[in-house]
């Protein structure tokens, strides 16, 4: 009973976790993109920003983070069999790489506060990316499990980074001919 309730917790939590990890670099772009304002509107904008980016990183994203972790330790006490299964053993190397991103965010966001950042608003859209690639690759491995059908994940997983790309790519052209329309 214990581990099911661990694992609706640790549901949940992963749930907000990654609504705070998607989020974040969002707010980076915008902030990035608001030193093009004047250094009166940049001061104001620079000042909110900073306000979100702490609220949403201490409020929501961390302590979600910790709570994801603490569910899963109480899983893994319950069951400690899923560590000699492999595709538990790939997850958590995956989670591994999330929590490393995690935390590169949080270096992202003292750097920013300090007028440090130097990563342009494009790089910002990429780094955007990066963690809906660790959640396809956690969710295809947690439900998919098999090495058969793990090679068609990373076939998907392969496939959504190619599109991402080219979304992303197609989206920075499009703002390239509005603003030339503009001129």
């Amino acid at each position: 009973m214990i581990y099911l309730y661990a694992k609706s917790i640790h549901i949940i939590f992963v749930v907000c976790w990654m609504a705070g990890l998607f989020y974040m670099p969002r707010l980076f772009i915008y902030h990035t993109e608001a030193k093009a304002k004047s250094p009166e509107v940049y001061r104001v904008l620079h000042q909110q920003f900073q306000i979100m980016e702490r609220r949403l990183w201490w409020v929501i994203t961390t302590p979600a983070m910790y709570l994801v972790f603490a569910s899963a330790l109480t899983m893994l006490w319950v069951n400690p069999a899923l560590l000699s299964l492999g595709w538990m053993q790939l997850k958590l190397a995956f989670v591994a790489g999330l929590a490393i991103y995690h935390f590169m965010c949080q270096r992202m966001m003292f750097a920013l506060a300090h007028e440090k950042l130097t990563w342009t608003s494009a790089q910002l859209r990429l780094w955007n990316e990066v963690s809906t690639i660790f959640l396809f690759a956690i969710v295809f491995i947690v439900v998919l499990k098999s090495a058969f059908q793990w090679m068609y994940g990373v076939g998907g997983l392969v496939g959504l980074a190619i599109l991402l790309m080219i979304g992303i790519k197609t989206y920075k052209r499009y703002l390239a001919r509005k603003a030339q329309d503009q001129n």
